[in-house]
């Protein structure tokens, strides 16, 4: 009787045996699984690591040779537009992109000294910055996306050429900007390249996506359904493309029922030329002259002006300082007045300038002319800063040269403005004297007007970068150490407005230059009014 319940315990005990071994034995199956996975990770993660390492190799080698290239020659390379954009772009997009890649694992020293450097990287709105004054070359020179791409430009040492992810970037500057004009240029150049079979981050439904919507934005309905129905044909699944061929078909639907019913439509479709849309017009109204003279073209310099156009040695009305070595005047114009001096300012005394003002350069400014207050505008791209007689002895002698040279007194001038022309660098035309209407503009200085300009001439320029004034057509080229000079004023002080003039863009190279503007106060009796008000 005795062994009968053992079977039953025996039988608890391995049920409970069981229980529990089934459970241990489900859990460390589910462990095994799970290793298999953490080694599968593992390998993926190993993977991901040399694909980083490979991307970050392949970075390193890429920008050893053009770091090899860039700082053999600084300013030479500089001197490439392209160059110049695209180490902006570099330094603002591309390394952040390295940054962010590297971030991935842990940090170390190059990652420390990433993060430290990139508070003086350019920022974003230098990068927009730089896209936009490769438009502006663009347009001042009449250059097409794919020169610029190639960098195929006149006077250059280096050659640099855009890929697609930097034309799409240049394209997607303009579209963020509301300017379709230029979205389409070079989203039409992305996608040319893209076709060509270069390599690139960025998907043809991107560039046709951003192309297509730009179109329609300028107007061509027809174009932007094409491209569209390409798009939809690259991705079915692309949402707002789908939508957006449902809304043009739905416009061209209704434009087909209004020329049924003889209604004219209140969509007019873009002018082209050449297979370009028509550039949209703008606020400058002498537009076209204006760029047209950065280009060379519509100088009005005619055989008979030419005739009355003399060069001389000028010595100041017998000034004590001039008369053993006076200095050789050409005239440039001859009314008005425009001279230019030769020799006025010798290498090292540019070079000493230059270095007192680049710690000092920001971005230029103009004066408020209801305020007087100095501010930024678009319209002058340059930097620039002022230099006053105690920073240096050299400030004094060229500030008393060319007190010497006009018989001005430069007690009352400005101080001397030294400016750095770089990448599509530029100050459309404007007047260096307060017109009648902005009484105020220079209230704060209590000189009165600026009665006269003197412009150095700190750098030759290889392509681009002259003086040009559209009101009589002339265009006056850069020449390292000489200087020009005109007068903002009549004698009896009313504005010449034919003095309105602009400083074209740099187009290859780098432009420096300085000035001093000449006011009223002081110059009295050294320029007497004239008999009526236009002497």
């Amino acid at each position: 009787i005795c062994p009968g319940p053992f079977p039953l315990i025996e039988s608890m005990i391995l049920s409970i045996k069981c229980k529990r071994g089934c459970q241990y034995t489900s859990q460390m199956t589910d462990l095994v699984y799970s290793e298999r996975d953490l080694v599968r990770s593992l390998k993926e993660y190993i993977r991901e690591e040399e694909s980083k390492l490979s991307k970050i190799k392949s970075w390193a080698e890429k920008m050893e040779a053009v770091t090899s290239k860039s700082t053999s020659d600084p300013e030479g390379y500089l001197a490439h537009p392209v160059n110049a954009y695209k180490l902006v772009k570099r330094l603002n997009t591309e390394w952040l992109e390295l940054e962010n890649l590297v971030l991935q694992d842990t940090t170390n020293d190059f990652i420390a000294n990433l993060t430290i450097q990139r508070q003086f990287f350019p920022t974003e709105e230098d990068e927009t910055g730089a896209a936009k004054a490769l438009m502006r070359l663009q347009d001042t020179y009449k250059l097409d996306p794919e020169t610029i791409s190639k960098g195929v430009l006149p006077g250059t040492k280096y050659r640099s050429s855009l890929t697609v992810d930097d034309c799409f970037g240049m394209g997607k500057t303009a579209y963020n900007d509301g300017d379709y004009y230029h979205t389409v240029l070079w989203m039409q150049q992305a996608l040319k390249q893209h076709e060509e079979g270069e390599e690139s981050s960025i998907t043809k439904a991107e560039i046709l996506d951003y192309l297509s919507y730009a179109v329609f934005q300028l107007g061509d309905l027809h174009r932007a359904m094409e491209l569209t129905r390409r798009l939809v044909s690259l991705d079915s699944t692309h949402e707002r493309a789908g939508s957006n061929l449902r809304y043009f078909e739905k416009l061209l639907a209704k434009e087909r029922m209004e020329t049924l019913l003889n209604k004219t439509s209140a969509r007019t479709e873009p002018v082209m030329q050449g297979g370009v849309y028509e550039r949209p017009s703008d606020y400058l109204p002498e537009r076209e002259i204006y760029e047209g003279l950065c280009r060379g073209e519509g100088v009005k310099m005619t055989p008979r002006r030419q005739k009355r156009l003399f060069c001389r040695y000028h010595d100041g009305n017998r000034n004590p300082h001039l008369l053993i070595a006076p200095f050789k005047e050409e005239d440039e114009w001859d009314s008005p007045h425009i001279v230019r001096y030769y020799d006025v300012m010798s290498d090292e005394e540019i070079e000493k300038i230059k270095e007192l003002a680049k710690p000092k350069l920001a971005r230029a400014t103009v004066r408020d002319p209801k305020t007087g207050v100095l501010t930024v505008a678009s319209y002058r791209v340059s930097k620039s800063s002022w230099l006053e007689e105690y920073d240096d002895p050299i400030v004094a002698k060229v500030n008393h040269r060319m007190q010497h040279i006009t018989g001005l007194t430069v007690k009352t001038a400005e101080l001397l403005q030294v400016a750095n022309y770089g990448l599509g660098g530029q100050y459309e035309p404007h007047f260096d004297f307060s017109r009648k209407d902005e009484p105020d503009a220079f209230k704060r200085l209590g000189t009165g007007n600026r009665v006269a300009t003197f412009l150095n001439y700190m750098s030759d320029v290889e392509a681009g970068g002259a003086t040009v004034f559209p009101d009589f057509g002339a265009a006056i080229w850069p020449r390292k150490g000489t200087a020009v000079f005109w007068y903002n004023l009549f004698r009896s002080g009313e504005g010449d407005y034919r003095t309105r003039h602009a400083a074209c863009p740099v187009l290859v190279g780098c432009k420096w230059v300085s000035n001093k503007w000449f006011h009223e106060r002081g110059n009295e009796f050294l320029r007497p009014c004239g008999r009526t008000e236009v002497d």
